[in-house]
């Protein structure tokens, strides 16, 4: 396969292909291995949590719609953070997304194998996950197009079994009533507390992490520049509403008690599984856990393709070795910036298998690469339009970036320790490597 640095992506997705490479790296039922953890956190009050957790990434979208409109770069927040503030800004945030996108793809193929282990007990959990990386890997190197069509199969599939769990559990509410009072996914069992929502919505905004994905195909769009913009706004609203739909009819039909599942975690994992199986039907609960392992093989998939992009970019721009901004001219697909990006996420996902807390390390640290790069994103946001444009939209260019990254400060202030620790590392062996290897960009 011939390669050249000159080799350029191609224009061929549209608002649907790019609205379902989101959903399907987001999930349509990314809340069903949260579920257990949210309503011990939030007391039950599980909606008002996505509710918070919705409107904080909302925030989010608008920054990315904001920037993506005129920085149409399939660098994602490194070339808004490099345009709109400078290249040394470009670097930290280019280089913190990267953790998220290293992190997330290996969190996905290792529930694929975690979940097909658990049907298939005879082979080991981290062969399944091996086997997942390789599938999706194959599937990047086909083309964008290619990755789409799987991305729309995927989404549709999982949206189908999650709509029927759904209608199932509406069913049992009509027919037997309700486990718990109609307004405790609002509310909370035995009352509403702030404090007890707002620490939710820190694990919460896991469910969401993936939309931004959309905007690292910016080069691929078909349309104008806003096009990506409107598919991530969309996305997210998308996703958004299914959370909320589905957690609030589980939470109806769930017979464990918020205060059970605080005192007993190891039920949390499977609190949704649990219900859909002891009062909906059992097969229904197996064939969700089914779509959930394929579903987090095409997660992953995306993730790769987003985190190859991610790093073209920052090599085509001098801050990574230039061989990794190569473009197949037969695939049209950065090949070895992808093939870099999966032998990390095998190495990862296949680590964690064997480890019985690699699990909970990756999960807990997933999220703060991207928080941190979506505070420089909505830094960017003023500094392209207020600093250098003169821009007198307060609200749109002042008011709700600093409102978001005030939001996201308080989400990072509730993550896990050790999470932040990791994530403090990341940033610092960024800045070593800049260093050492001369690449420190000139002033912007």
């Amino acid at each position: 396969m011939s390669e050249s640095s000159g080799a350029g992506l191609r224009r061929e997705l549209s608002l649907r292909h790019l609205v379902a490479s989101g959903l399907v790296f987001i999930g349509p039922a990314a809340p069903v291995g949260i579920f257990g953890t949210l309503l011990a956190r939030s007391h039950g009050a599980v909606v008002s949590v996505y509710v918070v957790a919705t409107a904080v990434m909302t925030l989010t979208a608008l920054a990315y719609a904001q920037l993506s409109a005129v920085v149409p770069r399939a660098g994602s927040v490194f070339s808004y953070a490099t345009a709109a503030i400078g290249p040394r800004t470009g670097f930290v945030a280019g280089w913190m997304v990267l953790l998220d996108y290293l992190l997330i793809p290996s969190v996905a193929f290792l529930f694929t194998g975690l979940a097909m282990h658990s049907f298939v007990p005879g082979v080991p959990a981290w062969l399944f996950s091996g086997a997942a990386v390789v599938v999706a890997t194959l599937l990047n190197l086909s083309g964008a197009r290619v990755l789409a069509r799987a991305a729309i199969a995927v989404v549709v599939a999982e949206t189908v079994v999650l709509l029927v769990v759904l209608a199932g559990a509406l069913g049992v509410l009509l027919h037997s009533g309700t486990t718990q009072p109609w307004h405790a996914p609002l509310t909370g069992v035995g009352g509403f507390s702030v404090t007890a929502v707002v620490g939710a919505v820190s694990v919460a905004a896991l469910a969401f992490l993936g939309f931004d994905a959309i905007a690292t195909f910016a080069e691929e769009s078909a349309g104008a520049p806003r096009l990506v913009g409107r598919a991530m706004v969309a996305c997210l609203l998308a996703a958004g509403v299914l959370f909320l739909v589905q957690t609030y009819l589980v939470a109806l039909i769930t017979p464990v008690s918020p205060a059970e599942l605080a005192a007993d975690p190891a039920l949390q994992g499977t609190t949704f599984y649990d219900a859909t199986r002891e009062q909906v039907a059992p097969w229904l609960a197996t064939t969700l856990g089914v779509s959930k392992a394929l579903g987090a093989t095409f997660a992953g998939m995306v993730g790769i393709a987003a985190g190859s992009r991610i790093v073209m970019t920052m090599a085509r721009e001098g801050r990574l070795p230039a061989v990794l901004g190569r473009v197949s001219r037969r695939g049209g697909v950065p090949v070895l910036a992808t093939a870099g990006i999966t032998v990390v996420t095998l190495v990862l996902a296949v680590w964690a298998a064997h480890e019985p807390t690699g699990l909970d390390l990756l999960a807990s640290t997933v999220s703060l690469g991207a928080l941190s790069a979506f505070l420089l994103l909505h830094a960017s946001v003023v500094g392209y339009y207020v600093v250098r444009r003169g821009s007198r939209r307060w609200v749109l260019h002042l008011a709700v970036p600093v409102a978001g990254a005030l939001a996201l400060a308080a989400i990072i202030v509730y993550a896990d320790h050790h999470a932040q620790t990791v994530a403090a590392v990341w940033l610092a062996l960024g800045l070593l490597y800049a260093v050492l290897t001369g690449r420190k960009p000139a002033r912007g």
